[in-house]
């Protein structure tokens, strides 16, 4: 992958600086940026730096101070509107972690695209669909990964037992970035990593860099586990849907498979976040109780903003 198509300013001044020498000055603030497109793509390049990278970047801007100091900036304002859109939302909590949790993630109501795409979505609409969803699923479970050493051993140890799920229980062929991958090549779609970012719409590459943002900071990872247990815990009903959407349009077996794959296993991994993960990390840590909230909002919210953006996008009331 090569870094994306800039959007502004402030992602014009970055890319060009991580094209440069590896210590060149980065003479470039945060503040620069145009607008939040401008943002969320500078901020995304900056993340990828630690996943896989840039074929046109040197490994060794991965830690320069000058894109952190940017890096750092832009996540600044991103928590700080998070965290303003949590208090409109914060639960009130009757003391059973596992039970409040569960609670506040079903008693969230927003826009449906799985139940659009199951009744009426059109192929065109769900080939632009899949495109979107390939910025985030050809590295699915790789966010949550970075939670793993940060864990007390209860936690840990359930958190590896998802993930080794996620990761096809140690064959390639299982891997459910594979699973993706299969399924975009056998629709017709590119499959490489990243091929799609420059179209990603700001609600995708937000929810994108909320991801990487919980995952990547320590004294976030009570709220990635509460990301993880949202995610999980309405991903199988939809998933359901997503595959009857699919076969109803007549889409190749390798895509639906990836679909019919998650209705079980998110079934059983929203216990393993909820009740293995959250649950327990909370009865050691009692502080981080509201961090778990703040997490799973967070998935709530961006998964709300992406679909709301398609649709409407689309002439379809949300």
């Amino acid at each position: 992958m090569r870094l994306p198509k800039a959007r502004g300013t402030l992602s014009e001044r970055l890319f060009s600086a991580l094209r440069e020498e590896p210590g060149t000055p980065v003479s470039v603030e945060a503040s620069v940026a145009d607008d939040a497109e401008d943002r969320a793509i500078a901020l995304w390049a900056s993340y990828e730096l630690h996943y896989r990278g840039f074929e046109d970047v040197d490994d060794r801007w991965e830690w320069s101070p000058g894109v952190l100091r940017v890096r750092a900036a832009l996540e600044e304002a991103l928590e700080g509107e998070l965290r303003a859109r949590y208090a409109e939302h914060r639960p009130e909590r009757a003391g059973d972690l596992a039970k409040d949790l569960f609670d506040y993630i079903a008693g969230h109501d927003g826009p449906s695209m799985s139940r659009y795409v199951q009744t009426e979505a059109t192929e065109t609409q769900v080939m632009e669909l899949l495109r979107q969803k390939s910025v985030y699923h050809l590295k699915e479970a790789d966010p949550s990964a970075w939670v793993v050493p940060r864990l007390p051993t209860g936690p840990k140890a359930a958190l590896m037992e998802l993930q080794f799920d996620e990761y096809g229980d140690g064959n390639p062929a299982r891997l459910h970035q594979h699973l993706f991958e299969r399924g975009l090549e056998a629709a017709g779609l590119r499959s490489e990593y990243g091929a799609y970012v420059d179209e990603a719409t700001v609600p995708v590459l937000e929810a994108n860099n909320v991801q990487s943002f919980l995952g990547l900071h320590r004294r976030m990872r009570a709220a990635a586990m509460g990301h993880l247990a949202a995610f999980e815990a309405t991903s199988s009903i939809p998933s359901r849907r997503m595959a009857q959407g699919l076969e109803r349009l007549g889409f190749p077996e390798e895509i639906v498979e990836y679909y019919r794959e998650h209705v079980e296993a998110d079934a059983v991994h929203e216990q393993l976040a909820v009740r293995d993960i959250c649950a327990p990390l909370v009865e050691l840590e009692p502080a981080l109780a509201d961090d778990v909230f703040l997490g799973a909002y967070a998935c709530l919210d961006t998964e709300d903003r992406q679909a709301r953006d398609l649709l409407e996008k689309w002439g379809v009331e949300a």
